[in-house]
């Protein structure tokens, strides 16, 4: 664990559980490190170490960040991998939480690292949250994909199989290795609206949460997102109903989940334009708001 910096070492704790995201090519919308950010809020959870940046990440790519504005410190804040704790006093169990942006390099080190220092924890379950975009329409129900090293786990969840072959990210890897140390590893995905990739979209996060409850017969708190579900699903739809070709698109995304529970909604238009347009629109009316 030589990677990690620990700030304040973990003591003894209660059956933990491991939440992870990264942000990036596995967080569409930002919904699974919404998700888990939310929770290491509300739970207050203490950082207690974080991943060497330098071993991890190309600073092209990912680029440290300075602040030299008036109120700013002028520090450079590089891109890092945080573990934070948790200990809920009205839950049975603790919670670890390890969130930060997809790493550049060495993935098998990072992966190895993060478990390693969860193990040593006492983690023995491990659950990776992922959102991914997808033709599916913002007013209806998220309809999550997950998969499990213990088929038991999926029951009470009602998640699909997920049905892809082609490139993966850090979540899918981290997964995989949890999974190969003989945890309990699951993996849950919620699919965001490729027209509102550039929303945040807690209505996916509050799901992924959901789950999480259920999986684990814990009340994490996840009904506190719903005023900000609520929220992303307005302002989605004032967006929407100010462009004819975005409503179009979105009552054939609604027709296809209310009839067909499959993932292939037929031939729709691209979402980049729309999606473009969407974003463009959002930030009209944050400019006049503003301005008002």
């Amino acid at each position: 664990m030589t990677e990690i910096t620990w700030t304040t070492p973990p003591g003894p704790l209660r059956r933990p559980i491991l939440l992870s995201a990264f942000r990036g090519w596995n967080d569409a919308a930002s919904a699974a490190s919404g998700a888990v950010a939310y929770l290491a809020e509300r739970h207050g959870a203490e950082r207690v170490g974080a991943l060497d940046p330098e071993e991890f990440f190309d600073f092209q790519v990912s680029r440290p960040m300075v602040d030299l504005s008036e109120d700013g410190d002028g520090r450079v804040t590089w891109p890092e991998v945080e573990v934070h704790v948790a200990r809920p006093a009205e839950l049975e169990r603790d919670l670890v939480i390890i969130n930060g942006p997809e790493p550049s390099m060495r993935w098998r080190t990072f992966c190895a690292a993060l478990l390693d220092a969860a193990q040593s924890m006492g983690v023995e379950t491990a659950v990776s949250l992922g959102s991914l975009l997808a033709d599916v329409p913002h007013s209806r129900p998220v309809r999550l994909t997950g998969i499990s090293s213990d088929a038991a786990l999926m029951e009470p969840l009602g998640t699909r199989p997920p049905r892809y072959a082609g490139p993966t990210g850090i979540t899918g890897v981290f997964h995989g290795y949890a999974e190969q140390r003989g945890l309990k590893a699951v993996s849950l995905w919620a699919p965001s609206p490729h027209y509102a990739a550039g929303v945040s979209n807690a209505k996916a996060s509050m799901a992924l949460l959901r789950a999480v409850e259920t999986l684990t017969g814990m009340d994490l708190g996840a009904a506190g997102l719903q005023a900000a579900a609520l929220q992303y699903e307005q302002q989605v739809s004032h967006a929407v109903a100010s462009d004819q070709r975005l409503q179009g698109l979105v009552e054939q995304l609604e027709a296809a989940s209310d009839t067909e529970p499959v993932d292939d909604a037929g031939p729709l238009p691209s979402g980049d334009d729309l999606a473009a347009e969407l974003e463009r629109y959002l930030r009209e009316a944050d400019d006049g708001s503003s301005q008002g």
